[in-house]
């Protein structure tokens, strides 16, 4: 996926300026795909020049100038394009993993605190995939959902609104998953070579030397 696409679908709710779109990547989108301001702008900038979007310079109050972005029929097609076009799913790059393969080098106590740090963060993706597939089912939308509703028609909202709870729910199975495989990862720790010598040993109680001759 890309920033392109993503930009696509935001303004096709409805346009939107640099800020606010910042601003949806903040809130609605930030669990799914994070973008930072230095990223938006210059994408903007080459979708207008590809003709994928348009601006409209709006003036507020006597001096304030600013760009509303809006989705043009290219740019719409593009999105469908993208939408309608089987993803790679296939693991490329995913940091937690490779730092997975050599987590022997460290003591365990660190490489269980790089597992604990997996499972809190994505139990907060969990919290926040499950609220929103929640509250989408109940009709209790954001702001950005309701404005996507609002243009379809009464009979298409119910099946709209179920496919994207469904896009939450997904956040939080694969947040689970990875959670599962963290709390897995200390329990490997705990059974590892320096958890057995200390089964062997008790603590504090040194090793007796070795008697030589007879």
């Amino acid at each position: 996926m890309s920033l392109t696409h993503a930009i696509l679908g935001v303004l096709n709710v409805e346009p939107m300026n640099g800020y606010e779109l910042s601003q949806a990547f903040e809130t609605s989108l930030a669990w799914v795909w994070v973008a930072p301001r230095s990223q938006i702008y210059p994408t903007l900038r080459k979708m207008e020049a590809e003709g994928l979007i348009e601006a409209e310079r709006q003036v507020r109050g006597t001096k304030l100038e600013r760009r509303v972005y809006s989705v043009t029929d290219a740019g719409l097609a593009e999105l469908r394009r993208w939408v309608a076009e089987p993803f790679d799913t296939t693991m490329k790059r995913d940091p937690v993993l490779l730092q997975g393969l050599f987590l022997d080098l460290v003591d365990p106590d660190v490489a269980a605190k790089i597992f604990e740090h997996v499972i809190d963060e994505q139990r907060a993706i969990v919290e926040y995939g499950e609220r929103l597939h929640r509250e989408i089912l109940a009709s209790d939308l954001l702001p950005v959902h309701q404005r996507r509703l609002a243009r379809r028609p009464p009979d298409e909202r119910e099946y709209v609104a179920t496919l994207k709870a469904h896009a939450f729910a997904g956040a939080a199975a694969q947040a689970k998953a990875r959670i599962a495989w963290a709390e897995e990862g200390i329990r490997l720790l705990r059974h590892g070579p320096a958890a057995d010598s200390a089964v062997k040993r008790p603590a504090g109680k040194k090793a007796r030397p070795r008697q030589q001759g007879g």
